[in-house]
């Protein structure tokens, strides 16, 4: 059986009650915290920091943190996120100019290092640092919002990376973000996925979002991944 692993988006959650939401969906069976960073530079919004991901951490969170930095350069604040608590810290190949530092960077911070791709990025960027990737991440929507529609493209892309993952012999996570529902995760899993990022998939209900309504949409997420493993 794969090990598949929910990892909600908090971008999508209620910001005023962030502490409360993530105990809610940790405890209904999620298993990484997913923390979206936008630098209004990199990607056209602006969201958290290290400051938000320390505060989790004192609250009392001690599942996985994996910070994806849509932040351009990334070395300055990889070790902030690094000492805030990050578990997994990704990054975009155009966001960095030398990506063997900073992904060796994030290692010797303690971190577990990953890379994200873009829609429209090529997979060329693996070529010499697929020994140094701990996760890769695509991308199925542009970055910058949520709310955002699956790309089917990604599909194709999500098959040629589970090949040079399984080919690699090493111990890389393949994650997807973006447009991750319900009625999808079953094929996006069947292409190659085993860390799913879901936002508004989640929390994006108009149902009272208690530890109730969490506990049923992520058992409909789990009840569709078990059907991938049966076939």
């Amino acid at each position: 059986m794969s090990d598949y692993r929910l990892a909600p988006s908090i971008l999508s959650a209620d910001f005023a009650r962030l502490g409360e939401e993530v105990d809610n969906v940790l405890a209904s069976g999620a298993d990484i915290v997913h923390f979206d960073v936008m630098d209004n530079h990199y990607v056209p919004n602006l969201t958290i920091g290290p400051l938000v991901c320390e505060a989790l951490r004192k609250h009392g969170v001690t599942a996985p943190i994996d910070v994806h930095l849509m932040v351009k350069p990334v070395d300055r604040i990889i070790p902030d996120f690094a000492k805030a608590g990050a578990s997994y810290i990704t990054f975009h190949p155009e966001a960095s100019d030398h990506i063997d530092r900073s992904l060796s960077l994030i290692r010797e911070s303690g971190c577990h290092a990953g890379l994200v791709f873009n829609p429209a990025t090529p997979l060329s960027y693996l070529d010499y640092v697929l020994d140094k990737v701990d996760m890769i991440l695509l991308m199925s929507v542009n970055p910058g919002f949520g709310g955002q529609s699956f790309i089917p493209s990604t599909l194709d892309k999500l098959r040629q990376v589970r090949q040079l993952i399984d080919e690699s012999g090493h111990d890389i996570r393949l994650e997807v973000d973006g447009g991750v529902k319900v009625d999808n995760i079953a094929e996006i899993a069947a292409a190659g996925a085993d860390t799913f990022v879901a936002g508004s998939g989640i929390f994006g209900h108009s149902e009272a979002s208690d530890a109730n309504h969490y506990n049923s949409i992520i058992e409909e997420f789990r009840q569709k991944l078990a059907e991938v493993n049966s076939i």
